[in-house]
Formats: C-alpha cells, sequence, structure tokens
C-alpha cells in the first residue's frame, strides 16, 4: 500500500513540475477540434521538422491542388524564365515569297489571341497575331503562293482523363492543342479547329499588313522537310503558371502538362502523359501520388497532405521556390478574393462536388518563417469545408512552439 501511494505521490510531482510544457499546445488542440472525425487531413511543415499532422497520412484528392504539383514539376523541367515557341515554316521560299503553304508549328502556348475579350482576361502579355505578322513579315517574306495551314500534331487531341465526369470537356475544359486560338473558345462554346482558326485569323492580318497569301486557310498535320521562316514566343513560364494558379485555369493546366508530358516522353504531348510526369517528379523526392491529369478534375487522383508539405519543402529549397510560391494567390487575389483577409498567405485552392483543399505557405508570426501546409478534406460542402479551412489557416499563423 505504501508503495502505491509512493508511486502515486511521484507521478503528481512530475506533472505539477513539467506543467503545460509537456501538454499538447493550445493552437494543436484547435486544429485538432477543428478536424474532429471529419474526413479531412492537415499537415504543417517549418523547416525541416512537421510540426503538426493529423489524419495527414492518408491520400486524398486534391482537387486544383494538381496544378501545385504540375507547377512543380515544369519548375524542375524548365526553369521559371522558359518560354514556349510558336514558329512559321515552309518548304520552299525566294527571299519575299513562300512558294507552297505556310505552316503555323504551335507547341502548346495557351495565350495566342487575335485580340479582344480573350486577351484582355489574361494577365499577361498575350502571343497576339499582331505578333506573328510582324515576325513574317521581320523575314521578309511579301507573298504566300499557297495557304496558311496551321499544324495539328506536336500534341495528341485527346481530350479526357479516368476520373472525369462526362461533361467536362463541355464545360470545363477546352480542347488542350498545340496550337490554340483564343483559350479554345467560341462564343462560350469549346471548338475543336482552333488550328483553321488561328490560320484564318493570320491570313485575314497578314493580307491586311500587305502580305498576299494566295489560297484560303486550313489545318493539318505538318509535312516533313520544312525550314522555319520566323518565330514568336509566349510570355515566361512563371507568367503562364501565376494565371494558372491564381485563376485555378484547367486549360493552361492540361495545355502546360501536355507541354511537360512531350518534354519528359516525346510526340505526341497527351494528357496521360502529363500526368505521368507528375507522378515521376514524386516519386523523386519520395512521395508517392496517384495523378491522372494535370488540371485536378479527376476524382481519382491522390496525394496525402504529409506528402504535399514535404514536397513544398522541398520546392522551397530550389532556385525556383520563390518563383512557385509568387505564382500562387495571396488573400484578395484569384481564388483568394474573398477569403483570408489579413493573413500572410500564399496557397492553391481546390474544389471538386465534395472535395476541398488548400495547400502552400501560411507565415507564422511568433517564428517570422514560412512554413508549409495541406489541407484536404472529402465529404463537406464547399461553404462548410471553406470556413473550417479558414480557421485552420489562421489558427497555424498564430502558433507557437
Amino acid at each position: 500500500m505504501r508503495r502505491i501511494c509512493s508511486l502515486a505521490l511521484t507521478a503528481c510531482l512530475v506533472l505539477s513540475i513539467a506543467g503545460p510544457a509537456t501538454a499538447r499546445s493550445a493552437w494543436k488542440r484547435r486544429i485538432d477540434h477543428l478536424v474532429g472525425r471529419r474526413s479531412m487531413g492537415v499537415a504543417v511543415r517549418y523547416g525541416d521538422r512537421l510540426i503538426y499532422s493529423r489524419k495527414a497520412r492518408a491520400k486524398r484528392a486534391p482537387a486544383s491542388n494538381e496544378k501545385l504539383l504540375l507547377s512543380m514539376a515544369l519548375l524542375d523541367a524548365f526553369g521559371a524564365a522558359e518560354r514556349i515557341d510558336t514558329s512559321f515554316a515552309a518548304r520552299a521560299r525566294t527571299s519575299r515569297v513562300i512558294q507552297g503553304n505556310l505552316w503555323v508549328l504551335g507547341q502548346g502556348d495557351p495565350t495566342v489571341t487575335a485580340g479582344g475579350r480573350y486577351a484582355t482576361s489574361l494577365p499577361v502579355r498575350a502571343t497576339r497575331v499582331g505578333r506573328m505578322v510582324r515576325a513574317i513579315k521581320r523575314a521578309g517574306i511579301r507573298r504566300v503562293e499557297g495557304r496558311v495551314m496551321g499544324n495539328k500534331g506536336y500534341f495528341a487531341r485527346d481530350w479526357w482523363a479516368p476520373g472525369w465526369d462526362s461533361y467536362f470537356p463541355s464545360q470545363e475544359i477546352p480542347l488542350p492543342t498545340a496550337l490554340t486560338f483564343d483559350g479554345n473558345v467560341h462564343r462560350g462554346r469549346h471548338i475543336s479547329d482552333p488550328e483553321k482558326r488561328l490560320a484564318a485569323a493570320l491570313t485575314r492580318a497578314l493580307r491586311t499588313e500587305g502580305v498576299r497569301v494566295g489560297g484560303e486557310p486550313g489545318a493539318g498535320v505538318r509535312p516533313e522537310g520544312l525550314d522555319e521562316i520566323a518565330m514568336v514566343s509566349s510570355p515566361r513560364l512563371r507568367s503562364l503558371m501565376r494565371h494558372m494558379n491564381r485563376q485555378s485555369s484547367n486549360f493552361f493546366a492540361e495545355m502546360l502538362g501536355k507541354r511537360l508530358g512531350a518534354e519528359h516522353f516525346g510526340l505526341y504531348g497527351t494528357i496521360a502523359k502529363g500526368a505521368r510526369a507528375i507522378r515521376r517528379y514524386a516519386a523523386g523526392r519520395g512521395v508517392a501520388i496517384g495523378a491522372q491529369d494535370s488540371s485536378g478534375l479527376s476524382y481519382s487522383n491522390r496525394v496525402s497532405p504529409r506528402g504535399m508539405v514535404r514536397l513544398l519543402a522541398n520546392a522551397d529549397r530550389r532556385s525556383w521556390g520563390e518563383a512557385l510560391r509568387r505564382s500562387l494567390p495571396k488573400p484578395g487575389q484569384g481564388t483568394l478574393k474573398d477569403r483570408l483577409a489579413g493573413v500572410g498567405l500564399r496557397a492553391k485552392t481546390g474544389t471538386l462536388d465534395y472535395i476541398s483543399a488548400l495547400s502552400g505557405w501560411v507565415w507564422l508570426r511568433r517564428r517570422g518563417g514560412w512554413a508549409e501546409f495541406s489541407i484536404l478534406s472529402r465529404g463537406l460542402t464547399k461553404t462548410h469545408a471553406m470556413a473550417i479551412e479558414g480557421d485552420i489557416v489562421r489558427t497555424i499563423t498564430r502558433s507557437g512552439r
């Protein structure tokens, strides 16, 4: 009996000496309560240490957080200053005359436009038809005996991924082609012939600027034996990613994903190759994910919050890490326009039916540094999920030890 009392007294003394220092921090208990029994995982990493983890090993659909994974793979492959070229080529020419067709060869620039509404919706310097005309004229061309032809190659014309709902191609994402025109949308509808439409716009513009074109515009697969005549380039990758991530553009994501797939696995660029390149990037950094697309539309994509913050921490150590963080919206921008005012945050949102995600960087006020975080959930309405995500992020930013 005396020994039992002695042990109890010792335990009491240890607890009284240790006090609250050994208890779970208040901010962690707060997040524990917010997560509760919900199907939600949260991970927070600061420096080299995981400082919070709750249901964070389970893999969940990241929705548009997939674009964050794509961004890392793109920057690793190309660097932030990369541009995407669109070139003009022909089989034969004299000093001023193309003796045949003028081919327009795209490699995945999603910004090609004649101007107008699409151009004004892009917070980047778009690749306009007028620039194309000036490049052709600078090359000395004054007459095209044949036609202006848009190339239908470099990317496959696939428009589907496992885990997509049947209506996604008609409502959520235009056809991702290597040669685009006005976002591959016309009067609110997704089009299937952007190559021919661009050829037609370029033909009209060339004629207006005094370059004679003999035939009517068309599209097809480029022949062999072409020589490059001129070229224009897209905005830098950092600018393309900024639009993709802040506006959560599915079109930009699958375009850039196909470009990434072609770089890693050869022609033709496909949605599946882009997803494969993302999986390979993550695996190379010790994180196993499930990727079926680049946009995050697939309900079959999978990543864990722990895996996401590990990849973000790795990115933060790379030369392009700051470009990645700056590509993400902060409160008041893009998809965070009406969320988390006053919080130091750079994060990618993600939403599908009853799936929500928020991952990126949050500023820790007491520690004075950025922490990587990821919140992935399912089974909640968008409004409910966003409210909980907001409470969690505000709790993280006020965290102490």
